[in-house]
């Protein structure tokens, strides 16, 4: 590189004496140029001025020539590559914000009917305990939205209570245990509708026997006295049980007066209905036979039939097969009825939510305060009508208070319920403890935020609630760990697209150095790329955790001075 050279100014030479001496002798010209003589002699006063002033003009020009040497350089300016020393220091990450304070426990008293306010027992200002009477208001739409609704509610649940017993078709059982008769032929895809009879279930497990007896054996006949029951097809005799005894008056032919009563036996799988016998009892060592023979019957018989529209996916349908109670018979898809269910359901639960409603605003009619706490706002005046659109009376507990604020996704991990934050609202300082910090965000402008709740208590009242409030609190902190200015360290992409966090070591190449580093800006000769693993930041410095040892130069910055003129 060339360089160039700067002119030397000449210095004017300090006015000697003799030369004072012939300015003394020099002619003097008239305005027209006109010879008039000699200059008169100069006064010692004189000549010192004149020395001055020679001696001045030499010291601006000196000065002149140096300011220029000094701001000279290539392109009009001189550069300065700025290093920094890896070195032990202490950090402290803190995360500061605002959010909006607000009472932790507060309530409003609406009356959504119409109604006319008789008496109002409070005064806005005041300090209540819960319990304490609020108001009254005069709105009889109030008692009937509660009739209705109530109404309504039970409506939904008798639909719900009877298709639910019908739902519990869909898998089709045997009420109890015994055999199947007149079964209907069903097939995979046969579509069933609600009230199809698809069998007929017998309970022979016990046979049921009807016989009457002469009235001079009243009282003498009891239920759960033994009898002998004959069965002639068989030829032989089973124990049976007296079940019910019923005192008809069955008068016979021959003017005999009966009443009846019905026998049970256990049926071991040899009794049919339709077969005859008869029941003998033994009454004070006498044997008392009934008026005539009866026939055997089924203990109970009952239709099974479909409680569900749908489509047969299996059937198990078989003429005298003996089931047993509960097994399931028919299996039905009624995706129809499940709609309906879920549809019934969904009214309920919202008539429910009415009912709710509606007996709340009907309770609040005669409100008590809800809370221990302030009342904060009141508008309920006695003889007004009710304004439905607004609460007649706030209550809030102002001597606990949170504020609502968000912590960004960088210092999110940072904040733990429990951690102390300093508050600062006008000057005003407080304590708080973060409460929680909520798992989902918002995003703005690129940046995730998190929802986070802060308690502080208020006791003395010096914090104003529904008003924005500074917080500050100590993300981490390490007290003996390596650090960095925040410029040495940089993010920088490689050549097979991925990026590190490197810092720029001075010296010769490390081991560590990075290979296809994409270099975007300049760097000086002599410094290398090294990855380092970082941690914490506070406003100037950063954590390093890897990387670099303690007394490494790094390259920070380079500084430009631009020339003058």
């Amino acid at each position: 590189m060339a360089e160039v050279k700067e002119p030397i100014a000449q210095e004017p030479e300090m006015m000697q004496p003799s030369q004072a001496e012939e300015l003394e002798q020099a002619e003097v010209l008239d305005p027209a140029g006109k010879r008039k003589g000699k200059r008169p002699p100069m006064s010692k006063k004189e000549k010192k001025k004149w020395i001055r002033r020679g001696i001045a003009l030499v010291v601006v020009i000196a000065i002149g020539l140096g300011l220029v040497k000094i701001f000279s350089g290539k392109g009009g300016g001189e550069t300065q590559v700025i290093t920094d020393e890896v070195c032990y220091g202490s950090i402290t990450s803190t995360v500061e914000g605002s959010g909006l304070t607000k009472a932790k426990s507060s309530e409003a008293i609406t009356i959504t009917t119409p109604g006319t306010v008789q008496e109002v027992f409070v005064t806005e200002g005041q300090e209540v305990t819960a319990g304490t009477p609020l108001f009254t208001v005069d709105s009889p739409t109030a008692q009937t939205n509660v009739q209705k609704a109530r109404s309504t509610v039970e409506g939904y649940e008798k639909q719900l209570s009877t298709l639910q017993k019908d739902l519990a078709g869909l898998n089709l059982s045997a009420p109890y245990g015994g055999k199947l008769m007149e079964v209907t032929e069903l097939h995979p895809g046969d579509p069933i509708a609600k009230g199809t009879v698809v069998a007929t279930l017998a309970d022979d497990t016990k046979m049921r026997l009807e016989q009457y007896y002469s009235y001079a054996y009243a009282g003498d006949l009891k239920a759960g006295q033994s009898v002998q029951v004959s069965i002639p097809a068989l030829m032989t005799t089973l124990t049976g049980t007296v079940e019910t005894v019923h005192m008809v008056s069955r008068i016979t032919p021959e003017g005999s007066k009966l009443f009846s009563a019905e026998i049970v036996v256990k049926n071991d799988g040899v009794l049919a209905a339709d077969m005859t016998a008869s029941a003998s009892v033994t009454v004070n060592g006498e044997t008392v036979y009934p008026y005539e023979a009866g026939k055997l019957e089924y203990y109970r018989t009952g239709k099974l039939e479909s409680t569900v529209d749908g489509t047969v996916i299996s059937s198990k349908l078989v003429n005298y097969l003996q089931v047993s109670s509960g097994q399931v018979l028919v299996n039905i898809d009624g995706e129809n009825s499940e709609s309906e269910l879920f549809s019934i359901q969904q009214s309920l639960d919202s008539a429910r939510e009415e009912l709710e409603k509606a007996e709340k605003n009907l309770a609040n009619c005669s409100a008590v305060a809800p809370i221990d706490g302030k009342v904060i706002g009141l508008t309920a005046v006695a003889g007004e009508e009710v304004n439905t659109q607004s609460p007649l009376v706030t209550i809030s507990d102002t001597k606990s208070v949170i504020i609502n604020a968000t912590v960004d996704e960088r210092n999110v991990s940072y904040v733990k319920p429990g951690t102390m934050v300093e508050l600062d609202q006008w000057d005003t300082m407080a304590t708080g403890i973060v409460e929680s910090v909520s798992l989902s965000s918002t995003v703005t402008n690129g940046v995730a935020n998190y929802p986070m709740v802060i308690s502080v208590d208020n006791a003395e009242g010096t914090i104003q609630v529904n008003s924005n409030i500074n917080y500050k609190l100590i993300a981490s902190q390490n007290d003996n760990c390596l650090v960095l200015p925040l410029q040495a360290v940089r993010t920088v992409s490689l050549e097979d697209g991925s990026s590190a966090t490197v810092v720029y070591v001075q010296g010769d190449r490390p081991e560590n150095a990075l290979e296809n580093v994409v270099i975007d800006e300049e760097i000086p000769q002599g410094f290398w790329p090294v990855s380092v693993e970082i941690g914490i930041s506070d406003t100037y410095n950063v954590e390093i955790k890897s990387g670099v040892e303690e007394g490494t130069v790094v390259f920070t910055q380079i500084q430009s001075t631009s020339a003058w003129g």
